[in-house]
């Protein structure tokens, strides 16, 4: 016997509490109710089973890997119900809402299996079922079509990737679909998701706006600006320029009266989420001054207090003030400012202009000077020019006659002092030109005379205790170390800006990167020229009858350039023009240093060559970390000054590697 739809939906209810009692009973629920659902189903079961969708696919309860698979059983269903010409709105709306919580699902799915077109065919029916009721449907399902074009456009848009190894725990976006996808070419999600984005935006460019779209968009529009940064600026920048007040210019109907407030307090409501998340953001100042308009704008035309009427230009009764003057009648006169006590007066009764004895005691300092500009400003552009002029000249009158008032006590002349004034001492301090006067009239003073071992003698600083050769050494290797560190936060400079290479190229004219190494590669090499040719020990004559052991002690220079070197190798093929500059110095150093030799030949021992040295070393740091196609080595032999045996004898050795065969015979 068929049970009848009252006795169905008891059953159906029964179910729901069952999967809401217990999560792991949907797989079995879902796939149960399917036939008794569908589009053949009655109205009252339609509507059940849409809702019932909705809220499953809506349900945290519900584990991912579940949702997912359950999303491919239910398409069919979904697509059916939509394509009913004459279904129920309330069945639309579900069926919407429950295929915008499975698009993402369903995306997945089709990413990991490209093979199954039919699932992907069912999906995009829908979405163009649901993009044709976009505009034409009833205000309540053209929401449900926002909310599912706002998951549409997240999920055909770049997300971050936040573990690369775990694909299963990230974002669903089109930064999961492959290049080469078959059914989901990247080139035709992202433009179909910019193009709806485009179309979500338009609801702010139109003339009149319907406060339900409008707030429906803007709500869906927050989870855009968080998650999507490519997006973002455009939305917020859309945002900022629409007017939520734009209609109350017109006569406001109490429905258009709340619309307008909605519309306000919800776009009000977005950018301060937006703004409470980055407080520092590029739109951060935009946003502070449009909500402190929007604020004062929405005060101006809601705010009953400021829309009463306004007194009239003309008197009620019908007389002027010169007919009034002219039948005897009364003129309304302005109060006239008290006057000051006597005595002394602080700044605050000297400004005072009401005898309100409340507001003389009101401790104007504890209020925020945010709030009493924001008082202030409006009181004083409301208040009429000749009470203004009043005030002024009420407060300059006072003051003057505080003035001659001090002017006249000091002008008095002095009276007799009788038997019980003697002890009597005057307040007032005397003026500095009474003092002058006083003191011009006293006999010259003679200089002070200091006794003569109290003289005072020139004062000089002692000098700083000397540095021993440790602490020299110390100190010069915390600047370098110093200067090194700068390196990474200089800019590179522009190809238009670098110098031409030369000996006599300007170290400092530019600040970047490059002076800074001419500075250090000629610190290294011809700062302490002449002085770092090595101590030694106490050249005494042993034993033997030969000279002492010269023992040579380590240099400034030297450590410069073990730290130049490090800094090369770190990038070598980025650094390597340094690396030339570096050389190209020592070796005119070397040439400099061996021609002043020569001329004093004075039987000294000959000066270290720090070419050969240093050039040999960088080459034997880079020649492991070659490869074939590297260049980098070509440049360097064909830019250093001077090539010997030992270095040809090294690149030959690059031939014993079958790899590297090329790179050896075209370097030599």
């Amino acid at each position: 016997m068929a049970l009848s739809v009252t006795e169905q939906l008891t059953q159906l209810d029964a179910a729901r509490q069952l999967v809401l009692a217990d999560s792991g009973l949907y797989p079995q629920i879902v796939q149960g109710i399917l036939p008794i659902v569908g589009a053949n189903a009655r109205l009252e079961l339609r509507r059940w089973g849409a809702a019932f969708l909705a809220e499953t696919f809506a349900s945290p309860l519900l584990v991912p890997q579940e949702k997912e698979r359950l999303s491919i059983v239910i398409l069919q269903t979904l697509r059916e119900l939509l394509e009913n010409a004459s279904e129920d709105n309330n069945v639309v709306k579900s069926v919407i809402q429950a295929a915008a919580s499975i698009y993402a699902l369903v995306l997945r799915y089709i990413i990991s299996n490209s093979h199954d077109s039919t699932t992907w065919d069912r999906m995009t029916a829908i979405k163009s079922n649901v993009f044709r009721r976009w505009d034409t449907a009833s205000g309540g399902i053209r929401v449900c079509c926002i909310k599912f074009v706002q998951r549409v456009v997240q999920v055909q848009t770049p997300g971050v990737i936040a573990d690369p190894r775990r694909p299963e725990q990230n974002e669903v976006s089109l930064a999961l679909v492959p290049l080469d996808h078959p059914l989901i070419p990247r080139s035709r999600l992202e433009p179909e998701a910019l193009g709806l984005l485009d179309r979500l935006l338009n609801v702010f460019h139109e003339e009149t706006s319907d406060a339900i779209l409008v707030n429906a968009t803007l709500n869906c529009l927050g989870t855009l600006i968080r998650t999507r940064q490519n997006a973002a600026s455009k939305i917020v920048n859309t945002i900022l320029n629409f007017n939520p007040l734009k209609q109350a210019n017109s006569p406001m109907s109490p429905k258009i009266k709340v619309q307008i407030k909605s519309m306000e307090k919800t776009t009000r409501t977005v950018l301060m989420n937006v703004l409470r998340r980055n407080q520092e953001g590029p739109f951060a100042g935009r946003i502070r001054q449009y909500i402190e308009r929007l604020v004062t704008a929405s005060s101006e035309i809601f705010d009953e207090k400021s829309r009463k009427r306004t007194l009239p230009s003309e008197p009620t009764d019908g007389l002027d003030n010169a007919k009034r003057m002219r039948l005897g009648a009364e003129l309304p006169q302005r109060p006239e400012p008290p006057s000051i006590p006597p005595g002394p007066i602080s700044h605050a009764q000297l400004f005072t202009l009401t005898e309100d004895k409340a507001l003389t005691m009101f401790d104007v300092t504890q209020l925020p000077i945010d709030l009493i500009v924001r008082i202030t400003v409006p009181v004083l552009h409301r208040i009429e020019q000749p009470a203004v002029d009043a005030g002024v000249h009420a407060v300059r009158s006072r003051y003057l006659a505080l003035k001659n008032i001090q002017a006249a006590q000091l002008r008095a002349p002095a009276q007799p002092l009788g038997e019980d004034e003697e002890d009597y001492e005057p307040d007032f301090e005397p003026t500095e030109e009474q003092m002058l006067n006083e003191t011009s009239n006293l006999p010259p003073e003679d200089p002070p005379q200091l006794p003569p071992d109290l003289a005072l003698g020139p004062f000089k600083l002692p000098p700083p205790p000397p540095l021993t050769p440790a602490e020299t050494e110390q100190i010069g290797k915390g600047t370098i170390s110093r200067v090194f560190s700068m390196m990474s936060v200089l800019e590179e400079p522009s190809t238009a800006k670098r110098q031409k290479p030369g000996l006599n190229r300007l170290a400092g004219s530019n600040y970047d990167r490059d002076a800074w190494m001419t500075v250090i590669t000629r610190l290294a090499t011809r700062a302490s020229a002449g002085l770092d040719e090595g101590t030694t020990d106490n050249e005494e004559d042993g034993s033997d009858g030969t000279l002492a052991k010269q023992i040579p002690t380590p240099s400034l220079s030297d450590g410069i350039r073990e730290t130049l070197w490090k800094y090369i190798i770190e990038d070598f093929r980025t650094r390597i023009p340094i690396a030339i500059s570096w050389l190209n110095e020592e070796w005119f150093n070397d040439r400099i240093q061996s021609q002043h030799q020569v001329e004093q030949n004075a039987g000294k021992r000959p000066t270290a060559q720090n070419y050969e040295k240093w050039m040999l070393k960088i080459l034997d740091s880079i020649l492991p970390f070659l490869d074939a196609k590297d260049k980098v080595l070509i440049r360097f032999l064909s830019e250093i000054p001077v090539l010997d045996k030992r270095v040809l004898d090294r690149v030959k050795g690059l031939a014993r590697d079958p790899e590297r065969v090329t790179l050896a015979v075209n370097a030599l």
